[in-house]
């Protein structure tokens, strides 16, 4: 019979992906991951898979839920200047507030596995696509709105 898992997943996948963020794939080891998580080694692997399926697994979490609520403003439809602004200052205070110095964590997965991943490459590619994506709309209707001049490019 199989053991009923005695954790939560979410907050378990949400450590993982903090200890992820802040050592780095290379330099995160199962004890981090098992230490942080809260549970032993047959439960990471029965849950998550290995170390890179559970780096994978925190990726797509960081994309439902950070990246999720540093762009929702900007991809709301009636987003424009406004949103614009409050991204930055909201980034500004993140920036700010990060007593670990940690960065981001999209950008340093990129850095240090990009160039010879190239699933995790597609991956980040897509989160900063997405980015540009919702940047450039919002820039759209602020110019259709008269808050901003005019551009020849919006995506230059």
């Amino acid at each position: 019979m199989a053991r009923h898992k005695e954790f939560n997943q979410l907050e378990a996948l949400s450590k993982a992906m903090e200890t992820f963020w802040r050592y780095g794939y290379s330099g995160t080891s199962i004890q981090d991951l098992t230490e942080s998580m809260g549970i032993n080694r047959g439960s990471l692997y029965d849950t998550f898979g290995d170390k890179r399926s559970l780096f994978l697994a925190a990726i797509a979490h960081y994309d439902e839920t950070v990246l999720q609520r540093l762009i929702s403003d900007l991809e709301d439809q009636s987003a424009s200047k406004e949103a614009i602004i409050a991204y930055f200052h909201h980034m500004i205070e993140r920036i700010v507030d990060d007593k670990t110095h940690r960065g981001c964590f999209a950008i340093n997965t990129a850095v240090e596995l990009c160039p010879h991943d190239r699933e995790t490459q597609q991956r980040i590619a897509k989160n900063l696509q997405r980015i540009e994506d919702a940047f450039y709309q919002a820039l759209v209707r602020a110019t259709q709105k008269g808050e901003m001049a005019i551009c020849d490019n919006l995506r230059e």
